[in-house]
C-alpha cells in the first residue's frame, strides 16, 4: 500500500516586489521531489470591471486598487486550496500573495507561514524596474505607489508579518533559510507519513478484530473479557501440562 499523507501547505506573503515570486520559484524547485502545486493570488484577480477603486488620501486621485482584499476572488482561492488538500493532489502546496497571511481562512489551512521582508525603498526600485518593462511610465508607477500602494501595505500586508512562523530576508536569496525550510518540511512530511501509517494499521486491526468478534459471537465488552479469561486459562493448562493428552 502507498501511503499518501495530506499535502503540507506553505503560505508565503510579503509586500509588493518583496521577492515573493522569486522565492516561491526557488522553493518549488527545492521541493520538487515531493511534487509541488503553487497557488498565486494574482491569478485570482477579479475581472477589470469588478476591481475596486480607491481615492488617494493626499492627492484625491482615484485609482483601481490592486492591493485591496476585494481585488482577489478569495472565496474561490479558499475553495480551490481546500479541494487540493482534501484530494491529496500533491505532496506540498504553496500559496503566494500579498494577503496570504491576512486572510483568516487561508491562514488556518497553512502548516508553515512565511513572510518575505524587504525595505520599502528597495521594493519601490524593483517595482519601477518591473513595471517599466511592462510599458508603464515612471510617473504612473511612482504616483500609484506613493498615493495608494504604500498605504495598503501598511494597512493589510505589514501587520500580517507578525502572523508568520518565519520572516525571511527578501533582499537576497535566503539560502540558509531555504535549508531550514527544506529540513523542516521533509521532517514534517515524514511525521505525517508515519502517523497515517499508524492510523491505517490501527484501522486494519480494528476491522480484523470486529470480523473475529462477529465470527465468535462476541457482542459486548463482557463477552470479550470472558473470552480473554478463557484463553488465559487454556494457556495456563497447556503450560502446566494439564491440557495435553
Amino acid at each position: 500500500m502507498i501511503y499518501m499523507p495530506k499535502p503540507f501547505v506553505i503560505g508565503v506573503a510579503g509586500g509588493s516586489a518583496s521577492g515573493k515570486s522569486t522565492f516561491c520559484d526557488a522553493l518549488e524547485k527545492s521541493l520538487a521531489d515531493f511534487s509541488v502545486k503553487t497557488f498565486h493570488m494574482d491569478h485570482y484577480f477579479k475581472p477589470k470591471e469588478l476591481l475596486p477603486t480607491a481615492r488617494a488620501p493626499i492627492t484625491g486621485v482615484t485609482y483601481v486598487d490592486h492591493n485591496h482584499p476585494e481585488t482577489a476572488d478569495l472565496p474561490r482561492l479558499r475553495l480551490d486550496l481546500a479541494n487540493a488538500v482534501a484530494n491529496n493532489v500533491c505532496g506540498v502546496i504553496i500559496v503566494e500573495g500579498l494577503l496570504t497571511l491576512w486572510d483568516d481562512e487561508i491562514r488556518a489551512m497553512l502548516d508553515l507561514k512565511l513572510f518575505i521582508d524587504c525595505r520599502a525603498d528597495e521594493r519601490i526600485v524593483r517595482r519601477l524596474r518591473r513595471n517599466l518593462q511592462w510599458g508603464l511610465s515612471f510617473d504612473e508607477i511612482a504616483n500609484v505607489y506613493l498615493d495608494l500602494v504604500r498605504y495598503r501595505h501598511d494597512e493589510y500586508v505589514e501587520p500580517s508579518k507578525w502572523r508568520a512562523d518565519l520572516i525571511l530576508n527578501g533582499s537576497e536569496t535566503p539560502e540558509k533559510g531555504m535549508e531550514v525550510i527544506m529540513s523542516y518540511v521533509s521532517d514534517m512530511i515524514g511525521q505525517k507519513v508515519r502517523a497515517e501509517k499508524n492510523m491505517a494499521a490501527f484501522e486494519n486491526a480494528r476491522r480484523a478484530f470486529e470480523g473475529v468478534a462477529d465470527e465468535l459471537g462476541l457482542k459486548t465488552e463482557e463477552d470479550v473479557v470472558e473470552l480473554c479469561k478463557q484463553v488465559r486459562r487454556e494457556r495456563r493448562l497447556r503450560h502446566d501440562g494439564g491440557g495435553e493428552t
